[in-house]
């Protein structure tokens, strides 16, 4: 079997499975029930300044049959005293030594309160400390969460701070909430970082309901924005790991979170460049058993592509993620419909008739059976067909044979400025 073991930034796990800085990990109880599981580590629920939490607190969207396909939540950091959640964080580390358990941290941009919290939290035994810049909801009100972190010079500054007097590696978790993300991951580098994760919560209002006019979830009849995530946002979360995994200047390990819910996700995070996961909303929707799927899932597709450990494929997908103007513009795809598999359901024909580029026709043949056929001289090849049909296999995007040489925007962008330098040099 293949070695399931990771490191991040000197965080040993036996396995690249942590659930996420949230309710799952919100008591020595439930860590030690997910590490009896098999989750390789837990990010504890996030430490500070205990607060009030509200009820209601959750919600989700569920779309065409599937269950919390996205969720949301307004509940704030850890409600439970400081001393409690370290004396369970040190009876846990000494339950169960060899899995790695990371304390969250949120502190209102003080140096000496940020000092006093990490050497308190380090003392019971953890094995990292993860930095929360990005809840987005209450505590952002409150100067902290995503108010920092969509500050790349108070992210530099704090995660300083947390380094002046820290003695476990320093993980900063950041905010989708800004432009761009690549720039306050490029700010805990420059604070002294040893790795980042990412995403937390989008900013999000779930729903109104269309009875009483209450938001969803609502307290009182009132409502205020919350955290997104499960399913619908691992794209967001997908692209901003690769775009930090790909970028110059963050040169530090990452820990990927954003909608991961089976073994599969998990890989495609790691070939863009995470060293690891965070979980947290698949574990709320199916409990934390889900682990043994996952664990059973990785080892068998490392073992059928013959890779002796996780840690080979950190990484191989990031050459492969460039800028568009770097796509060669000579690269074409055509559908091709298989008509023994079709349904003639004809929902590509109103696709592409409707939205694209009308190069799908509905034919006769000689029985006097309906079929559908792609005009390839007319199709761009882009996915459209494909990706409305209902039946797997019955539409192939398949490459066609180009003479022409590969040529991307930026390629041909320079050729016609050199042509146009050299007309004038003609001229002179």
């Amino acid at each position: 079997m293949a070695d399931l073991r990771t490191n991040l930034a000197g965080i040993k796990s036996p396995n690249p499975f942590w659930l996420a800085s949230a309710p799952p990990t919100n008591s020595g109880y439930q860590v030690q029930r997910a590490f009896e599981a098999g989750w390789g580590g837990a990010v504890w629920k996030t430490l500070g300044d205990p607060i009030l939490n509200v009820s209601a607190r959750f919600a989700a969207i569920s779309f065409n049959g599937q269950r919390v396909a996205g969720f949301n939540n307004i509940e704030l950091i850890t409600d439970r005293p400081l001393d409690v959640n370290l004396k369970e964080i040190y009876e846990t580390k000494k339950r169960f030594p060899n899995h790695a358990i990371i304390a969250s941290l949120m502190m209102e941009p003080k140096q000496e309160k940020w000092h006093e919290l990490v050497k308190r939290v380090e003392d019971v035994g953890v094995d990292g400390l993860e930095l929360n810049f990005g809840c987005p909801h209450g505590m952002a009100e409150r100067g902290m969460g995503s108010a920092s972190g969509q500050v790349p010079a108070l992210v530099e500054q704090q995660t300083y701070w947390v380094k002046e007097v820290a003695k476990t590696p320093v993980i900063v978790k950041l905010t989708p909430n800004i432009t761009d993300i690549t720039a306050t991951a490029e700010a805990a580098c420059n604070g002294g970082a040893d790795a980042i994760s990412m995403i937390n919560t989008i900013n999000s209002l779930m729903g109104v309901d269309l009875d009483t006019w209450n938001t969803i979830p609502h307290v009182a009849g009132k409502g205020a924005h919350g955290g997104y995530c499960g399913p619908a946002v691992k794209p967001i979360a997908l692209n901003m790991v690769a775009e930090c995994a790909r970028h110059a200047n963050i040169n530090v390990p990452i820990s990927g979170i954003g909608g991961i819910s089976n073994w599969q996700d998990a890989v495609e995070f790691m070939l863009m460049g995470a060293t690891g996961v965070q979980i947290c909303t698949a574990a709320m929707h199916h409990g934390f058993r889900i682990v043994e799927d996952m664990i059973e899932g990785l080892s068998h597709y490392l073992d059928g592509k013959g890779i002796k450990s996780v840690s080979e494929i950190i990484g191989k997908s990031v050459p492969k993620y460039s800028d568009w103007g770097n796509l060669d513009l000579n690269y074409n795809i055509v559908a091709k419909i298989n008509t023994d598999v079709c349904i003639n359901c004809n929902k590509c024909h109103i696709a592409c008739e409707d939205t694209s580029h009308q190069c799908i026709d509905m034919l006769t043949n000689e029985n006097g059976e309906g079929y559908l056929k792609v005009r390839e001289e007319d199709c761009v090849g882009c996915n459209l067909c494909s990706i409305v049909c209902p039946v797997d296999g019955a539409i192939d995007m398949v490459a066609i044979p180009n003479e022409l040489p590969a040529m991307t925007w930026n390629e041909r962008q320079s050729a016609l400025s050199l042509a146009a330098e050299c007309k004038i040099d003609s001229h002179k």
